[in-house]
This record gives structure tokens, C-alpha cells and sequence, in this order.
């Protein structure tokens, strides 16, 4: 891209009267966009963290053709100027490179990847562009640039793992094909249970039903308040927490943790390095929210970790996505991306100095 080029040296940085940081740049940006709106950082190239954030709260459009770019810019522009100006940067501040992460990437990235290069490059002299599926950002937060692996685990489940040649990747294929052991897929089974136990059926739980009553009414209007709603997975997913609360006095909900358990082991199995040649065991970071429902599902998938991924341990994330995203950048603005380029997963559309061509 055609902006001068600028040293990468640390830039000054302090406290403006406001109490914001204040920087002088070059700056890098890191970009989460997911189901609950656009998360933007901006960083200072050779400065750890960023020195300052914001939050649009519209969730980027999805369409017959994929993530919007469009819609993405309307709000990301914007929000960009608005931390230049908070950290005391100006109109023609130097942007050295920019990771995106977002939902879906993989699949519905394809308008982000023909038209972000040049919207960037015209509206912000972006040199360095990263497009990034959220569990790269989620991996890149968590585990680094390191080999191991990430289960990423909210509404939705998906694992990811390199050994820095390669990715692997397991599940994450949406509710009604795969997120086995997620949260819409705890919540649908948990709910599932509650209406076997309404019917009289096999497999219910009538601990389920009180909850399942308290939350939603009467178990026969559940499907006229779930199935118009286009925001299905993420009604499922709020149950989740009801099953876990009964998990400890309820052998049907104790058994939905238990095989939701098995479920996240098989894909963290799935794509998790052999351990190196010294031994060291393979990390794999557990990020998102739905370990926050803590033992209920941890020590079953403690156990289950144990047993089909005897290599690993298990670790707490250290980062979340917009953590990922920012070092992302700042790894290609000083021409240390040591994470392997795949051409939906991790796709870098501007290469810096030092740095192979994809």
C-alpha cells in the first residue's frame, strides 16, 4: 500500500489531562466482531496492550453474501477516528497493520477479503491487513504464538490447534449441524429433558421443568415463544446455566454435563499437537463463557481432557479475541506473525517487511 513508511520503534506514550493514553504512533488495530457487536483496540506498534478501546454495540450485518464489509466500515471508520483523536493522534496518522477477527469468517469472510484491503488503505493508509476467523483471534489471546490448542466455548463450540505449520480445526459448525457440547447444545438438551418430563416420557427431569417453567411459563407454550425467534442458538444457550445449577442434585442434568463434557475432550482431541520431542505436555486453553459455569462442567471435562488427551493440560485463557486481534497486528507490524496463514482462517492481504508472501 502506498502510505510512507514509518520506523516501528516504540512511540511515546503517556497521560493526557483526561486521563487518557496518548500515544504518537504508528498505531496497530485489533477488531473483534461477533454476535454481540464490534470491539475495536488501538495499539501502539512495540507497546504492549492497547491504550485505548471502544464498543459499537450493533452486531455486524450478515447477508446473502456473507459478513457485510459495508456495514462493517459504516461503524469501524468511525470508532477508529474517534480513538485517534482520544489518544492524541490526527487525521493521517499512520495505522502500520490491522487484524480482524470475526464469527464466521471462514465462511461467510468472502466480501471482508475482496473489499477491506482497499477500503482500508483509502480511508486509513492501512499497509497490513490480517482477516482472521474469531477462534484465531481466540487462539492468538489465549495461547499466543505458540503450538497447543483452544476450545472456545459460548453459545456455540469450536476447537482450534497448530503446530505452527498447520491449523486444525474441529466442530464449530453452527447449532443444527454440529457446536456439540456448547451452550445452545447444553440448553436444547437440558430443555429436551424438561419436555420428556412434562410428557411423561423417558429421560425427563423434573427439576428441568420447574426451571425450565420459571424461566420461559408453561412448558407447552415453549415452542410458540422459541421457534420465531431468530436468535434461536442464544435462547438455548441461556438455559444452559439452569442445567448446570442443577447438575449437582440431578443425575439427567448431571449427565448432559457429563456428555457435554465428552463432546468438547473429542474436538480438543481432535486438534491438539502430539506432545514435542522434550515432553512437554500440549496446552490447551479454555476460553468463552461457558466455563464461567465452573465445576459443574469442568471437573467432568477435567476427567474427560485426562482421558482422550492424556498429552495436554488444561489452562485458563489468558486473552480474549480483542487481545488476540491486537497481537495479531502487532506481530505484523514488526514482522513476527509466527501463526500459520490459511486462506480462510488466517489470511494476510498485505505482507510487511521480512514476512513471506501467502
Amino acid at each position: 500500500m502506498s502510505a510512507p513508511r514509518r520506523s516501528p520503534e516504540s512511540p511515546a506514550a503517556g497521560v493526557r489531562a483526561d486521563g487518557t493514553a496518548a500515544a504518537s504512533g504508528p498505531f496497530v488495530l485489533g477488531v473483534d466482531s461477533g454476535g454481540s457487536g464490534l470491539r475495536v483496540a488501538l495499539g501502539a506498534v512495540g507497546a504492549s496492550g492497547p491504550v485505548a478501546t471502544t464498543v459499537c454495540a450493533r452486531p455486524v450485518r450478515t447477508g446473502p453474501a456473507g459478513i457485510d464489509a459495508g456495514h462493517l466500515l459504516e461503524q469501524l471508520l468511525p470508532a477508529v477516528r474517534r480513538l485517534l483523536e482520544r489518544c492524541g493522534g490526527r487525521d493521517g496518522s499512520v495505522i502500520d497493520a490491522v487484524a480482524i477477527g470475526a464469527a464466521g469468517m471462514a465462511t461467510l469472510g468472502g466480501q471482508l477479503r475482496a473489499e477491506l484491503p482497499s477500503a482500508l488503505e483509502d480511508a486509513l493508509g492501512v499497509r497490513r491487513l490480517a482477516l482472521a476467523a474469531d477462534a484465531v483471534t481466540a487462539y492468538a489471546g489465549a495461547v499466543g504464538q505458540r503450538p497447543g490448542a483452544v476450545v472456545a466455548a459460548g453459545t456455540g463450540m469450536i476447537a482450534l490447534g497448530t503446530d505452527l505449520t498447520d491449523w486444525r480445526r474441529a466442530d464449530g459448525w453452527g447449532h443444527l449441524l454440529g457446536d456439540s457440547g456448547g451452550g445452545a447444545w447444553i440448553g436444547r438438551a437440558g430443555l429436551d429433558a424438561a419436555m420428556r418430563a412434562h410428557d411423561g416420557r423417558r429421560g425427563g427431569s423434573d427439576a428441568l421443568l420447574s426451571r425450565l417453567e420459571a424461566v420461559f411459563g408453561p412448558a407447552p407454550e415453549l415452542p410458540g415463544l422459541l421457534y420465531p425467534r431468530t436468535d434461536r442458538p442464544a435462547v438455548l444457550a441461556s438455559f444452559a446455566p439452569e442445567v448446570a445449577a442443577c447438575g449437582g442434585h440431578d443425575p439427567v442434568a448431571a449427565g448432559i454435563l457429563r456428555e457435554a463434557a465428552e463432546h468438547i475432550a473429542e474436538a480438543a482431541a481432535a486438534v491438539c499437537p502430539e506432545a514435542g520431542a522434550d515432553g512437554e505436555p500440549c496446552e490447551v486453553a479454555l476460553t468463552g463463557g461457558l466455563f464461567r459455569m465452573g465445576e459443574p462442567l469442568l471437573a467432568p471435562l477435567r476427567e474427560e481432557l485426562s482421558r482422550q488427551v492424556p498429552q495436554a493440560r488444561a489452562v485458563p485463557g489468558s486473552g480474549d479475541p480483542l487481545t488476540g486481534a491486537l497481537s495479531i497486528a502487532q506481530a505484523l507490524a514488526t514482522g513476527d506473525l509466527r501463526l500459520p496463514r490459511h486462506p480462510t482462517l488466517l489470511r494476510v492481504l498485505e505482507e510487511g517487511p521480512g514476512q513471506k508472501p501467502e
